[in-house]
Formats: structure tokens, sequence, C-alpha cells
């Protein structure tokens, strides 16, 4: 199996899409985002932002690499939820979670900020929307509500009363970097590209720096680590306690999109630095793939295997080879393959299971659940493997 080859990556793609394309509209508005393995829908009528727009950003990518009209209208028909249902003029924001098309969870999340941001930019890229004003528009709301100026990054949430968490941390940091490269490439405005450098800057250099070159999650109101937060709960899913070798690789990707729109040889460094120490950490050598989470004494705190760490792993690998061209990470994104073919590929129903125990047995029969799964981060990878090796429709 020639996983690096595009005819591969584009037929993997639409293996996935298979999944969902046949179920994933909701004909009240947005998607449905709950489904057990074999398709059938569980908690038809819950749906939560971060969900609703990284499905969107799915379909806008695929009808751009597949050149199909119905994908982009289907990213088109989640992006009128966004704006008509998940936003509520009335509370001037994001409806966190929806219960039956109604507001359930009002609390404001920096995290959903930085995936309405992508979708946005992924509906630029896609020409499924015709200008920059909506994406400067949730810049400035990002700005206004979240951004700390003293420390060059942004605190996470806001309560339906309008009070601010005093929790800081890297992850909505991280997608914000993300969604802050997509927004300047969908645009071409450099506020979004000079964003992207100072969140880099100060997570994967400054902050990393207080932990021994590596990103911790948790952070107190100034940003400095906070070693507690949430130590008797490693398996949270939105704030795990524990380095994450899948945020490591992820930050590895990033810092390589940042040095591809601008070339620095400190950004290549660090993100070797990075992959290469949560791959030797945490590469289950018994029973292969990537562990979740370890401690910073270096042993597992969480053995489980998640598909995004996989996925984000193996893309970082790719363009860590076409960086470097070091076989030493061709052959570690073909063993990343060769677990997630065996394991973490559903090749009855399609799509890939989210979580495994650390033998690879399963935990349920689900196969997606809003704000946990959608194959976003499956799909993602195998985007931007194919954006590395130089597919002109995601160029």
């Amino acid at each position: 199996m020639n996983y690096h080859s595009p005819a591969f990556l584009m037929t993997h793609c639409q293996d996935i899409l298979n999944f969902y394309d046949p179920r994933v509209k909701d004909a009240q508005g947005g998607y449905f985002q709950n489904y057990m393995d074999n398709g059938d829908l569980f908690d038809a009528g819950f749906k939560q932002l971060v969900s609703s727009t990284r499905i969107v950003v799915n379909y806008a990518t695929a009808g751009m690499l597949f050149e199909r009209n119905d994908y982009l209208k289907m990213a088109r028909h989640g992006l009128d939820f966004v704006e008509q249902i998940h936003w509520q003029p009335e509370a001037d924001g994001y409806a966190w979670t929806l219960q039956d098309n109604q507001p359930q969870d009002m609390t404001q999340q920096a995290y959903g900020y930085a995936f309405v941001l992508l979708a946005y930019a992924a509906a630029r890229k896609a020409g499924i929307i015709a200008s920059n004003d909506m994406l400067l528009k949730t810049y400035q709301q990002l700005e206004s509500r979240f951004w700390q100026a003293d420390f060059g990054l942004y605190a996470d949430e806001i309560s339906p009363a309008g009070e601010l968490s005093p929790y800081r941390g890297q992850n909505s940091n991280m997608h914000l970097c993300e969604a802050m490269l997509a927004a300047y490439e969908a645009s071409g405005e450099q506020v979004f590209l000079t964003r992207a450098q100072t969140l880099a800057q100060n997570i994967a250099f400054r902050q990393a720096d207080l932990t021994d070159g590596l990103i911790w999650e948790h952070y107190t109101t100034d940003f400095q680590p906070d070693w507690e937060y949430n130590k008797d709960d490693p398996k949270n899913l939105y704030r795990p306690w524990g380095f994450q070798p899948g945020h490591q690789t992820e930050w590895t990707k990033l810092l390589l999109i940042l040095h591809r729109h601008a070339p620095d040889p400190k950004l290549v460094k660090r993100a070797k630095s990075l992959f290469d120490r949560a791959y030797e950490k945490c590469w289950d050598a018994t029973h292969g793939g990537l562990i979740y989470g370890f401690a910073p004494d270096g042993t597992w705190c969480d053995d489980d295997k998640y598909f995004w760490v996989q996925a984000e792993s193996f893309a970082a690998a790719a363009m860590l080879f076409s960086v470097t061209q070091d076989e030493q990470y061709l052959n570690q994104y073909n063993a990343l393959w060769d677990y997630s073919w065996q394991h973490m590929i559903d090749h009855q129903y399609g799509a890939w299971f989210r979580v495994l125990h650390r033998d690879n047995s399963k935990y349920s029969e689900q196969k997606s659940a809003a704000g946990a799964k959608c194959d976003y981060h499956t799909l993602g990878a195998c985007f931007e493997v194919l954006r590395t090796i130089g597919n002109p429709r995601l160029t």
C-alpha cells in the first residue's frame, strides 16, 4: 500500500465522505452529528458548534478537491445553519450547543470561534462566499472578547452572564493559529498571518520553553503552567491533564504551514523537536499507534488510542519529510498509516473509529459524536498531505 500516493489519499477521503454523504444533512438545518458505527443516528437533535463548523470545512474543502458542486452546496447548507441558528442575535454570540435547534448552552468559547473563523476561511477558499467581511468580523469578535494583549494569547471562555473564566489554555490558541493561517490563505489579509505568527511564537516557543520545550495544556490567568488542573481527569474530552502527543505533532504541522508562508529555520527546528519527542515517548511498540497523554515525568497517563492523534501525526510526519527529506519521517508516516489502516479505520461501514483501548479493542459502537468527532481531523490530515505533495486544487 502506497499511503503517500495522491490516488490513495483521494480514494481514502472519498471513502470517509461516503459514510457521511447519505446521512449527514439535516433537512431541519445543519448536520446530524451523532452516529453509531453502522451509521444509525443517536441524539439526532443535539448539535455542537465545533462539529457544525468542522463539517462545513470538510465539505468546502472536499468540494474543491473533487470539484463537486453538491459538496459545496452541502457546505453552504451548514454555514447557513451556523449563521441563522447557532448565532443568537439577542445574545450577540454563538450557541455552544443546541437541542432541536434551540440554544442550550450559551457559553462563549474561543475554541468555538476558532472553528467559525476556519469555516469562513474554507468557504472563502472554495468560493462559497465572495468577500472577506465575515472573516474580519470574526477576528474582531475574538479581539474584543478574548484577546489578552499583555500576553499575546487568547483567553478561553465567557459565561452566559458575561464573566471571563480565569482558565487559560493552549488548545484554543492552537486552533486559533490554525484558523488564522487558513484565513490568511483564503483572504490574503496580512492581519491573519501576523496573528498566527504571534500565537505560534507565544505558545510553541515562549510557553513551551517554560515546560522543557514541550507544550503544556493548562495555564493560570497570567499564563504560568498550571500543573494541577484536571490532574484527576486525564481523560477529559477538552482539557485533559498531561502532555498531549497529538498536540505536539499538531503544532509541528502548524509551524510548518507557517514556514511555508514565512520561511524561518527556527520553525523547522522546533517542529522537528516537538514531533520527535512526542513520537519517541508515545509510540506503543507493543500494540502500535500513539497513546494519548504522558505526565511531566514521561510516564503515560492515558494509553488510549485516539483517531485524531494518529491523523494529525501522519500529516506532521509527511510535512517533515517534505521539508527535510529525512527518510525517518517517511518511515514514521507509513508506521502511523499501517497502524491506522489495521485498527482505526472501519473497513466495514467507513470512516474512522473515535477511540480504542491500548490493546485496540473498542470502547463502544459510537463512531462520531457532537463535539468529539466528525472526521474533520482525518480528512484534514489527508488534505494537508495532498497539499504537501502538490495537489493543485488545494495549493
